[in-house]
């Protein structure tokens, strides 16, 4: 079974993800753009892992826990948010071709979502250029309304994006609209064992598991 690992991105991924950047991409943000992005406490890195083949390396007897190894890892999602304020703006989501539309992208869009609420935003945002139908369905389907457009927004082709927005993260019955977006990726990754390793930092609010996710913490 394959198994999808979604994780903060650290430095050691750089390289893998600049190389997902360009194929998503034709080259966004380079080196020197994700290292300035680690470092910033108002950004969230996150990374969709794809792996094979776990193999048990040790063991904790004393929590009866064990860590992992994974043969054949390859870094095939990237997403990123700033908090401006109180708002989330996502500034890059992308799945790698040969894996899109298997779910991956509501899964990384899904996480992002979850960090913006355990920051405690009210709302969040994103540029999608006009031609992109299967990223503005994913986007309607959790709630983001067009709200504008900027014309000739992308340089290299001159399109114009709209503007979509997404409020009341900070309604106190989001985490239930989070429960049911949970649910629903979780069915539509029906085959893959889902991994969620947040790993811990002094950027991170909080650490809230997402019910029904194993989770490298347990």
């Amino acid at each position: 079974m394959a198994i999808i690992t979604i994780q903060t991105m650290s430095p050691k991924d750089i390289p893998s993800v600049v190389e997902l950047d360009q194929v998503c991409f034709g080259g966004l943000w380079n080196a020197q753009g994700y290292q300035r992005e680690l470092e910033s406490p108002n950004s969230d890195l996150l990374i969709l892992v794809m792996s094979q083949n776990q193999e048990k390396i040790a063991s904790k007897s004393s929590k009866f826990e064990s860590e992992f190894t994974y043969k054949n890892s390859y870094i095939i999602g990237i997403g990123c948010l700033w908090a401006i304020l109180e708002e989330a703006h996502i500034t890059i989501l992308g799945i790698h071709p040969q894996y899109q539309g298997l779910g991956l992208g509501q899964l990384l869009l899904y996480a992002l979502m979850r960090s913006a609420w355990e920051r405690g935003l009210e709302r969040a945002t994103l540029e999608v250029a006009t031609s992109n139908i299967s990223a503005l369905s994913l986007y309607h389907k959790f709630g983001f309304q067009d709200v504008g457009r900027r014309r000739g927004y992308y340089q290299q082709t001159g399109e114009d994006a709209l503007i979509l927005w997404r409020g009341h993260l900070d309604d106190p019955e989001f985490d239930q609209v989070l429960s049911k977006w949970h649910k629903q990726v979780i069915a539509r990754l029906d085959g893959y064992q889902v991994i969620w390793k947040k790993l811990k930092s002094e950027n991170q609010l909080s650490q809230v598991k997402p019910a029904g996710l194993i989770s490298e913490f347990d």
